[in-house]
């Protein structure tokens, strides 16, 4: 048992507000979240103030939230990737916690800003699952990605070798500007992982912060991830911890592997770079939508690694294949320019490219067993690539269907993809059980997080 009297920032404090979340069964939409902080700040309007930043390019007005004031600076930013909307949760409760306590919020001694969606015109385009984000079909039925390069997160300018990108979007723009308004000690753009375990990005190490980071995620109940990391080039902090890798670093990892380190459809860097400018610590704790039992079993399989990612990286290059090909064939007929067929018409294509870059480290892999973890996380990339990419392409045409638009070729198309994901989903269903995390769980080890990292802005 937690000391409930323990002093504000302690280790125990924070894990027992960590806690306290609240039972939560579904996801604000975009209407339902502003409207939830325009409560919060008419019921406290001494203590919370907003301006308008910024305009996305469908006219939705992006607001800046001002909660309380103190020495120091923090930024907390959602609806980065809309598909990623757990924070919409974590930032109505940090807000409500901020306004409810006044001990805690003194004691913070922090003017935190609050971004409450950075792309609502992408979230939007999500909000078919949000009432009930338990049912995994219907949300790999209502996902939607945006295009790298319209992508908030990663639209940042960046030149660096062959690479050099500086088509900020109006929401890149927008959140350029709080940014340089806030200059945050802090920062924390706050992120979802599909499935696993949770893990965490930091800007640069703070081996104070990990034990924290690890004892959170536990006591909420949900795993750590200890599988394969999202990238080979990122640096290993502690379990599941890693280091902001730069867009240098992954660039420089790709092209000494032999792959196109800026291939068609890259985009430009990411907000986390551009807070580097102001000395800042940034945080990204990743939490998992869906579970996964195996998420953080180290225990040895008897498949050999190196075979484990050739398996992998041959599932990916025809995943690629099959969704491009498609592609190519429909794409002189369409008639609707969506998003969603943007983006899969981006992101297939890196299904190849991921696959191959697992081929080349299966080449450079040695004899060692691969762990129950790793297996269910390559399982877990396979899932993603296939549902995620085949999903948008399958809304996306049939749309023009549902529009009364599609040419015969479209509508052979629709069907065919629909049959192929159809498929897929059946594949991914069969391979086990994901079942859904608790929100309040997973909302309770992000706003732990935000807290653990504040805490560490007293240390040098």
């Amino acid at each position: 048992m937690h000391d409930p009297q323990a002093a504000l920032g302690t280790a125990e404090d924070i894990l027992r507000r960590a806690g306290a979340v609240p039972q939560l069964t579904s996801i604000p939409t975009v209407d339902e979240l502003n409207a939830g902080l325009e409560r919060l700040r008419s019921e406290h309007p001494d203590l919370i103030s907003s301006e308008r930043i910024g305009t996305s390019r469908l006219g939705e007005p992006i607001w800046l939230h001002h909660v309380g004031t103190g020495r120091r600076s923090a930024l907390i930013v959602g609806g980065v990737h809309p598909n990623e909307p757990i924070g919409s949760l974590t930032i109505l409760h940090l807000v409500e916690q901020l306004a409810s306590d006044e001990a805690f919020r003194a004691g913070c001694d922090t003017a935190w800003h609050i971004v409450p969606c950075a792309d609502p015109d992408g979230m939007r385009l999500n909000e078919g699952w949000f009432a009930d984000p338990s049912d995994r079909s219907l949300y790999t039925r209502e996902f939607f990605r945006p295009a790298p390069d319209e992508q908030v997160e990663w639209t940042f300018p960046f030149a660096y070798k062959d690479a050099y990108f500086d088509a900020m979007m109006p929401e890149t723009v927008a959140l350029a500007r709080a940014i340089d308004l806030t200059a945050p000690d802090l920062y924390v753009p706050l992120h979802n992982s599909e499935g696993g375990g949770a893990y965490f990005y930091l800007s640069h190490a703070v081996p104070a912060l990990y034990p924290l980071l690890h004892e959170i995620t536990t006591s909420c109940g949900v795993p750590l991830h200890t599988g394969e990391a999202e990238g080979a080039h990122f640096t290993v902090l502690a379990d599941a911890i890693y280091e902001m890798s730069t867009l240098q670093d992954a660039y420089d990892w790709s092209e000494e592997a032999g792959l196109d380190p800026y291939p068609p459809g890259s985009a430009g860097d990411a907000s986390t770079s551009y807070t580097r400018r102001y000395g800042t610590l940034s945080l990204i704790a990743e939490l998992p939508q869906f579970g996964d039992p195996a998420a953080d079993d180290a225990s040895l399989t008897e498949t050999v690694h190196r075979d484990a990612l050739r398996r992998c990286g041959e599932r990916l290059v025809e995943t690629g294949r099959i969704l491009t090909e498609l592609i190519a064939a429909v794409d002189p007929h369409v008639r609707m320019d969506t998003p969603l067929l943007r983006a899969a018409r981006v992101f297939s294509p890196m299904a190849t490219g991921a696959g191959k870059a697992d081929l080349l480290r299966a080449e450079k892999e040695d004899g060692r067993l691969a762990t129950v973890a790793e297996l269910s996380s390559l399982d877990g990339v396979v899932n993603l690539h296939r549902l995620r990419w085949g999903g948008m392409l399958r809304r996306a045409l049939t749309a023009e269907v549902a529009a009364g638009v599609a040419a015969p070729e479209v509508r052979r198309a629709a069907a065919e993809i629909q049959t192929i994901f159809d498929g897929w989903l059946a594949e991914a269903r069969a391979g086990g059980d994901t079942p859904p995390l608790p929100l309040a769980q997973v909302v309770g080890v992000q706003y732990g997080a935000i807290l653990a990292a504040h805490a560490q802005l007293e240390r040098p």
